[in-house]
């Protein structure tokens, strides 16, 4: 059976929290056991995405974990140019914020992205329906964030143009 991406990682994160898997063919044969489609690379993908890393385990053996806390969950920057550029529509400035706005119902999506990537000029993001804040951090300028984030999703940003504030 095919399922969606989120649905397989779910069951990738619930076979490593059973299980040890130590590699990524493992975890293929275990999906499939499930009647779960799944190639190699895609597997490697996910794991990439859920922030998943080799363990050493109690005689030496080592096998793929997850992050405890899902704040502990870094994304790949790939990761966030892939959601950005699928998701985030516009994006304008209002001092320390970053304001992105996206498809109806889409806003968490990009704003989870942006809190497990790990860069230091956000310090954290709210999100709505289809509106997200981006907090940015002390010592960034808002203007830049939203430059670089708009670099990732492939949209024209002009600092000082239309909705972007000084900061």
């Amino acid at each position: 059976m095919r399922l969606t991406k989120s649905q397989r990682q779910h069951r990738i994160a619930q076979l490593l929290s059973r299980q040890a898997v130590a590699s990524q063919q493992v975890l293929v044969d275990l999906l499939a056991a499930e009647g779960i489609e799944a190639t190699q690379t895609t597997v490697s993908r996910d794991l990439e995405e859920l922030g998943a890393h080799k363990v050493r385990l109690p005689g030496g053996e080592s096998a793929y974990a997850l992050p405890d806390l899902p704040a502990q969950q870094l994304a790949p920057l790939d990761h966030l140019r892939r959601v950005l550029g699928e998701w985030a529509v516009e994006l304008t400035t209002s001092q320390n914020l970053v304001v992105v706005r996206t498809p109806p119902g889409c806003a968490h999506v990009v704003a989870s992205a942006l809190d497990r990537s790990g860069l230091d000029a956000i310090a954290g993001t709210v999100a709505g329906d289809d509106t997200l804040l981006v907090v940015v951090s002390e010592g960034h300028r808002s203007r830049d964030v939203a430059t670089h984030l708009a670099s990732l999703a492939g949209l024209a940003f002009e600092p000082g143009g239309a909705g972007a504030e000084e900061d």
